[in-house]
């Protein structure tokens, strides 16, 4: 073969599949990839191909924008500082009076149309804002997404920014992303658990290219997942794969960023305390945005009895009723939060904005048209802080001396109560405005709203915490403790103290300071065989009562502090013991024989040590 006949394509492609397992055999006996290597070069792959669905998603919805807003309807798109052109002038009389108004009671349905079809035809995973259903594909669904999905969410979603849908980027961005990486993961045949790191970092890479915020990006992805918690395994790739989108997507498109700011300033700590009460105001406001926002899903459009791809043709329709009135509403409105940031607009308009860009949203996403809840977020918060802003400087003009800062402020804010993701809006908004100096605000009120608006979000798939995610139990459990049964890891029969219902606090205080025992078996008042166990008294729950008065420990019973009967059996599974630890969150439990008799006890640290020595012993099997 000589060296023209290598260089075509096809010849290329043969010659370096045939050479791959010699040449990674070389690397892999010089390079220990589980640490370094593989890893980066996988996530700098995601990068780049996150940064190409960034690049393809950005030119297909500028393109739908120019088409229907800007040509068809005539309305004069306020832009943000860092996407307008050199010759871009607002104008506030001729952006809220568009050339053909009336066309709005047509074009948001259309697109609504048009993107129902699409999506329930052919991908109805893409529904809606898109990143619920990224974090469930990690959680549930062992980070597999459909093949379907990248170029469906990409044409649908684009097709309802474009035609005026109230909504963001940061949604379907965040699936095409995911998808994307999670379809590498799989023609790369990785395990499940390799494949959901992938997919977090697409995420990184399409969010931190198509904001040009490559450490948001990263952190947005690791936090999004959890309400309290993040992937801190999943932290570095994500890092990695947001720069190198962010990277590749600049090469394209430019460095600048989203937003160009005035030299805002954090002045005087007095400061903080007014924003307390703007973090509060974004708490209340957060609580009714979610609840409105999936009230107008569950209340009003999944109770409608017409086709699915019908629907977001009516959300559109509603929506373009109130842009008819009210234009600012299109789109993901970036350039009205531009103005705000300028000072340029009245406080009527910015509290119209506030108010409308809920109902709006809600409309558009809730009637299951496809885009992010990102932006519209960043725009209420943002109309908000601009509303609090001019208020405060007029009740305290030497504490609050740059009322639009608050504006910004409140981008961050209300987005970290409304989503759960305070660390990831302090960074993506200072990346996104190309303005550091605010970050004690941001970072102290984001915390606070965080603290006040926890148990309420915008992703219904988030779980609590790394631990209570369904990936990581089933990643620890089946692979390692699903074949050890619990007589194969303890001693019995074993001595232990019972307790008769009728038994005193004093007696059982009695027995715990005289034993190491942490929980006793009540007796059960029922004389049935099946009834012989009616409860648990836990130490950790009485601890509280060793200094009680004498009176009180010949009042209190053993029925009266006693938790409901869990127990497991000797041929239970170790992985069937975890989700009862998870499940009651005892510190031990009681096993019972073939006879339903307690023979012994099994506690939390013994199945975690059970757990260490299996996962060594798999780790020796593959070496």
């Amino acid at each position: 073969m000589n060296l023209r006949e290598l260089l075509k394509p096809k010849r290329s492609f043969e010659f370096a599949k045939a050479l791959y397992p010699q040449t990674r055999r070389i690397f892999d006996d010089r390079i220990d990839w589980r640490i370094t290597g593989r890893w980066m070069v996988y996530s700098i792959l995601v990068g780049v191909i996150g940064a190409v669905g960034a690049l393809i998603f950005a030119h297909l919805v500028q393109f739908a924008d120019e088409i229907f807003l800007v040509k068809l309807i005539g309305y004069q798109m306020p832009m943000p500082g860092g996407e307008a052109g050199e010759n871009h002038v607002f104008d506030l009389a001729a952006a809220l009076h568009p050339t053909r108004r009336w066309l709005l009671f047509i074009v948001p349905a259309i697109g609504g149309l048009i993107s129902g079809w699409l999506v329930f035809t052919f991908a109805p995973e893409a529904e809606g804002h898109g990143t619920d259903a990224v974090i469930k594909a990690f959680h549930h669904d062992r980070g597999i997404i459909g093949p379907r999905v990248p170029l469906v969410k990409a044409l649908a979603s684009a097709v309802t920014l474009g035609t005026g849908g109230s909504a963001g980027r940061e949604g379907p961005i965040a699936q095409i992303g995911a998808a994307l990486a999670s379809l590498f993961a799989q023609r790369l045949g990785l395990s499940p658990r390799e494949r959901r790191i992938l997919l977090v970092a697409g995420i990184a890479a399409g969010v931190g290219a198509i904001f040009r915020s490559p450490l948001g990006g990263a952190f947005f992805a690791v936090e999004v997942l959890y309400r309290q918690d993040m992937e801190t395994e999943a932290l570095m790739p994500s890092v990695v794969a947001g720069i190198t989108g962010y990277s590749v997507f600049s090469t394209f498109e430019g460095t600048g960023t989203v937003f160009s700011t005035p030299n805002f300033l954090f002045v005087s700590p007095l400061e903080l305390f007014p924003l307390i009460a703007f973090a509060l105001l974004c708490a209340a406001v957060g609580i009714l945005y979610v609840d409105v926002f999936y009230g107008t899903k569950r209340r009003i459009f999944d109770r409608m009895k017409i086709p699915p791809h019908v629907k977001p043709a009516i959300g559109g329709l509603l929506v373009g009723c109130i842009a008819f009135f009210f234009p600012a509403i299109l789109g993901s409105s970036y350039g009205w939060l531009q103005q705000a940031m300028n000072d340029n607009l009245p406080i009527k308009i910015m509290a119209i904005l506030a108010v409308t860009k809920i109902v709006a949203t809600s409309l558009t996403i809730g009637s299951g048209g496809s885009g992010g809840v990102f932006a519209p977020s960043l725009v209420i918060g943002g109309m908000l802080g601009g509303l609090f802003g001019a208020l405060a400087h007029a009740v305290m003009p030497s504490i609050v001396v740059q009322p639009e800062a608050y504006v910004m402020i409140g981008m961050a804010t209300f987005f970290s109560g409304a989503a759960n993701v305070p660390i990831t809006t302090t960074i993506m908004i200072s990346e996104m405005t190309g303005s550091y100096k605010l970050l004690v605000p941001l970072i102290f009120a984001g915390t606070v709203v965080h603290l006040l608006v926890g148990r309420w979000s915008l992703y219904t798939q988030q779980v609590g915490s790394y631990n209570e995610s369904p990936a990581h139990q089933q990643d620890m459990a089946p692979d390692l403790l699903s074949e050890l049964r619990v007589k194969q890891v303890v001693t019995y029969p074993i001595p232990f103290h019972t307790l008769d219902p009728s038994h005193t606090l004093g007696e059982i205080l009695s027995v715990f300071t005289r034993t190491k025992e942490v929980i006793l078996p009540v007796y059960s008042d029922a004389s049935e065989i099946s009834n012989r166990y009616g409860g648990l008294v836990l130490l950790d729950d009485i601890q509280s009562l060793l200094q009680t008065e004498d009176t009180m420990k010949h009042a209190v019973i053993a029925r009266d502090v006693q938790v409901p009967f869990v127990s497991v059996s000797l041929e239970d599974s170790l992985a069937t013991v975890m989700d009862t630890f998870t499940r009651t969150g005892y510190p031990e439990l009681p096993v019972l024989d073939d006879h339903g008799k307690i023979c012994t006890f099994i506690r939390q640290s013994q199945l975690m040590g059970e757990y260490y020595r299996a996962y060594l012993r798999s780790i020796e099997g593959h070496v």
